[in-house]
């Protein structure tokens, strides 16, 4: 049963008066729930309302940002299941994968209450050259003010809370605009946040327009952006406010080099995981395999096999692996890109067919790489795959594209992981597992279009404040 929801203005629920928006299910079009759209107006109400909480949450003690955020941990624990069916329903991801988002989501929470108290800064010597005796200085952290986060749909919990926790153990208070086809999961969120007894005006959720959000941000007390979603967007966004603190996590077509003396059974598994969880709707998705020339024939076989045993349907079955894309429009462009690789010459090992609204797991080989498939990102349950004879002919392959998040490495050769390392275009590599790997306390971000700054709680805690240096001259 559907259920109408409010949008989260200085700790009251307000009606928005820009229209309604219906949230319906990406598996069978079942309406999940409705919420208004606030106006222009009403996002001005919500950045006032934050900018007056930070004139007083700036001084707040770290042990108290920390409790707040704990009592919010506290309260998403005893909701974790609605949370979970929220999300499953929402944004048509298989349950078991919704219940291990929230799962991370509150563990990003916890990580955030303890780094609270580690916003560290340094005693710098000043007494560098001559006439300078008896000068040191302190170095601190200090809030940036009002955040804007825009948020994704894929994870629609998780990533929320990666700008959530962190702008709150900052001290700054967070204004949230959802994505459009998954706001109840935010919304939810701000209810246990008023639940857990935050102050009003800390956390604000609201749901618009994008256009009303790109004008938010240039509020002059919008003193930093955390965008996530498409580089067009993003770095548009970029341009727009380029006075501004911004941080973009954009997308990728992440590259997987399997070399020739890797356990194939293990990174088989791992490919298959890395490239069709959430349908491959995940930034850091597996999108591009080169697998030794060596080891080609078994590990294809293997990749195959583990694909087609894959379980797709409803995502609120327990056993579906494999649930629908976002829309019917995202099906639609994926359908494209398979169709002109396949007069590109690419062969189609298995999937290109869709079931309902489920692109069933598709993987592609003979493509080159200047094909979209290989250049632009997918976004979709979607893998090339392709033989290498030479490892660092792989890592330049890999560097063949326009994008950077992350890259995985199987080898147990010690000198082509530090080789990777060293050369991959990338934010992040992952020795001997997909770049689909994370965790919420590593720093995340990626390199050309991929992004601009880092996420990962103690890295977006950077990204919220300015150091300010405190010059003292100490006279004996």
């Amino acid at each position: 049963m559907s259920e109408h929801k409010k949008n989260l203005i200085d700790g009251k629920w307000v009606e928005g008066e820009g229209g309604e928006l219906e949230v319906r299910s990406p598996y069978d079009g079942t309406l999940v729930g409705t919420v208004t759209l606030c106006t222009a107006k009403q996002f001005e109400d919500a950045i006032t309302s934050s900018h007056s909480a930070f004139l007083s949450f700036r001084k707040m003690p770290s042990y108290k940002r920390a409790e707040l955020l704990r009592s919010l941990m506290r309260v998403m624990e005893s909701r974790s299941e609605e949370f979970a069916r929220t999300i499953s329903m929402e944004a048509g991801k298989p349950i078991n994968d919704a219940r291990r988002e929230v799962a991370r989501s509150i563990n990003t929470v916890l990580i955030a209450s303890e780094e609270a108290t580690r916003i560290t800064g340094e005693l710098l010597p000043l007494d560098v050259m001559a006439g300078a005796e008896g000068r040191s200085g302190i170095v601190r952290r200090f809030p940036v003010g009002v955040v804007l986060g825009i948020a994704p749909f894929n994870f629609p919990l998780n990533l929320v809370c990666h700008k959530v926790a962190p702008a709150i153990a900052a001290g700054c208070p967070i204004i949230i605009k959802p994505a459009s086809a998954t706001p109840l999961t935010s919304i939810l969120l701000g209810e246990a946040a008023c639940e857990a007894g935050w102050p009003p005006g800390l956390l604000n959720i609201v749901v618009s327009k994008g256009s009303v959000a790109g004008e938010a941000t240039k509020d002059e007390r919008v003193r930093k952006v955390s965008f996530t979603g498409s580089a067009a967007v993003g770095w548009n966004l970029k341009r727009e406010i380029p006075e501004k603190g911004v941080t973009l996590e954009l997308g990728g077509n992440a590259g997987v080099i399997v070399d020739k003396d890797t356990e194939l059974e293990f990174a088989a598994s791992r490919c298959v995981l890395g490239a069709f969880a959430f349908a491959g709707q995940v930034c850091i998705s597996v999108q591009r395999i080169y697998a030794h020339e060596d080891i080609f024939d078994e590990f294809s076989k293997l990749l195959k096999e583990k694909t087609e045993a894959l379980i797709s349907g409803d995502p609120k079955d327990e056993k579906t692996q494999i649930g629908p894309m976002i829309d019917k429009g995202s099906i639609e462009a994926t359908l494209n890109m398979i169709a002109e690789a396949k007069k590109g010459g690419a062969t189609l090992l298995t999937g290109g067919k869709v079931e309902g609204n489920i692109l069933l797991p598709t993987i592609l080989t003979g493509t080159v790489p200047k094909m979209d498939v290989c250049r632009e990102e997918a976004f979709a349950p979607i893998v090339v795959l392709e033989k290498f004879k030479d490892f660092k002919d792989a890592v330049a392959t890999v560097n063949d594209s326009n994008f950077g998040l992350q890259a995985g490495v199987f080898s147990n050769d010690i000198n082509n992981v530090f080789y990777a390392y060293e050369n991959i275009e990338a934010g992040g590599i992952i020795a001997g597992d997909v770049p689909t790997f994370r965790v919420d306390n590593m720093p995340y971000g990626g390199v050309k279009q991929s992004g601009f700054g880092r996420e990962g709680v103690k890295y977006a805690i950077e990204e919220m404040t300015d150091l300010k240096l405190l010059a003292l001259n100490i006279k004996e």
